[in-house]
């Protein structure tokens, strides 16, 4: 058998800036996600664990461990004194979570924005499950740097639903609550200087000015601008039948 994928990656040519991704039918008959990378790609599953592996019969780790801090709650009287996790299981967390962010970036691209969300949702769980239980402190911040892109990520998915339904003025709300979670962050980290400069939140200014563009004009608000103008340039003929359009409209 021959496993060179050269022809594979000849065919699909790596572009610097730009991600790449596509969904191809597996040889066990299922979907797949690929994602190019310059000296290669990653294969994943669409569902579940990306690699495909349920670590201790779980669908991901961060299962396990919830899992196991509710066994630990179960024994303690529903206290989660002296539940934590180590070194190694912190790591194994990060790791896990970079299979699901390389997922949840190909999936945008893909356009699917219900995974994204789910993807995106489950990495800044599992940042919050860490924040509580690490053990060593540096552990408990170790992912915290991510949460605004996390955050970015997800408020883009959510906006792009609420958009795609035609629910422009939800997308806008959705991305005005984004920006003030990743403020929030920032404010909690120490780090409020950093708000000025945020490469995430310039993303979400832009898509904010990209909705407005497209919400209907209230056509009462149009003509009342339409009227204060020809007030002001003393153009009272065009007022008087702006007036009377208002007064259809009312009516």
């Amino acid at each position: 058998m021959n496993v060179d994928i050269g022809s594979i990656l000849n065919d699909w040519p790596f572009e610097p800036g730009q991600v790449s991704a596509r969904r191809i039918r597996g040889a066990d008959g299922r979907d797949k996600i690929q994602l190019r990378l310059d000296m290669g790609l990653l294969q994943m599953e669409v569902a579940g664990r990306p690699d495909g592996v349920r670590p201790h019969g779980f669908e991901c780790l961060l299962h396990y461990y919830e899992d196991q801090l509710n066994t630990h709650r179960h024994h303690h009287d529903g206290s989660e004194m002296g539940f934590s996790v180590d070194e190694d299981g912190c790591e194994r967390l990060r790791n896990e979570a970079q299979m699901y962010y390389h997922r949840y970036l190909a999936e945008f691209v893909l356009e699917d924005y219900p995974a994204v969300e789910r993807d995106t949702s489950r990495n800044l769980r599992a940042m919050d499950f860490l924040a509580m239980y690490a053990r060593e402190e540096s552990d408990r911040v170790a992912m915290e740097q991510y949460r605004p892109y996390v955050v970015m990520m997800l408020t883009r998915a959510r906006a792009r639903r609420s958009a795609e339904r035609g629910n422009h003025q939800d997308a806008l709300g959705t991305l005005r609550r984004g920006i003030e979670r990743i403020k929030r962050t920032y404010q909690r980290m120490g780090q409020e200087e950093l708000v000025d400069e945020s490469g995430e939140l310039a993303v979400l200014r832009a898509m904010i000015k990209e909705f407005e563009s497209q919400v209907p004009v209230d056509p009462t608000a149009r003509l009342r601008g339409e009227l204060d103008k020809a007030i002001r340039e003393e153009r009272y003929e065009d007022a008087a039948t702006i007036r009377d359009q208002l007064k259809g409209l009312s009516g």
